[in-house]
């Protein structure tokens, strides 16, 4: 293949590569009854007038697999971080006892890890579009090369091997899916 062929294989892996990390990141926002520092992520803090993120500004912890702990570097904004985590309309509880907040995570019912688990499997159709995409994308890059003298049975490899990469994408994102639909679902 030619070398054109080449980058345009390692730009289309490095789009689903970040498809990936992004879907990886949405999913991490989906809560499994478990607590996770992860489930603060996003959470913005009026900090001196600007917002930042709340992990930027305090120390995020467990206690246990059911209790977060947020402990800022600056007594003064611990009122500012209970209500940016109120305000990120995350479900959560969070108590002040001076020093801290504690943050009891609540127990899902069925229901809930259902509605959750169609939440994960709707990201995973997101992130299969963004592929399908990039695939696109490639493909129509193959055909300016063929329009520019590339040969048929180039052409017709680089797209097969783009099928391939594409394919090899959607197996591990519904591996994902599958994987985060069963941590949703276990009590």
């Amino acid at each position: 293949m030619t070398e054109e062929i080449n980058e345009i294989i390692n730009e289309f892996k490095e789009s689903n590569n970040k498809s990936l990390t992004f879907l990886d990141s949405e999913l991490r926002k989906i809560r499994t009854g478990k607590a996770t520092p992860d489930m603060l992520d996003g959470v913005l803090v009026e900090y001196y007038g600007s917002m930042t993120e709340l992990s930027k500004v305090a120390n995020i912890g467990t206690l246990d697999g059911r209790t977060l702990t947020v402990q800022p570097w600056e007594k003064n904004i611990l009122g500012e971080c209970a209500k940016a985590i109120i305000n990120a309309n995350l479900g959560l509880a969070p108590q002040d006892n001076g020093e801290m907040l504690i943050i009891n995570i609540p127990m899902l019912t069925e229901e809930r890890r259902k509605e959750l688990a169609k939440i994960a499997k709707s990201e995973g159709e997101h992130a299969k579009v963004s592929i399908r995409n990039n695939r696109k994308d490639a493909m129509d890059f193959v055909k300016e090369l063929k329009n520019e003298g590339l040969s048929e049975d180039d052409a017709k490899n680089a797209e097969g091997s783009i099928q391939e990469v594409t394919d090899q994408f959607v197996k591990k994102i519904d591996s994902i899916i599958e994987l985060k639909e069963k941590d949703i679902m276990t009590v």
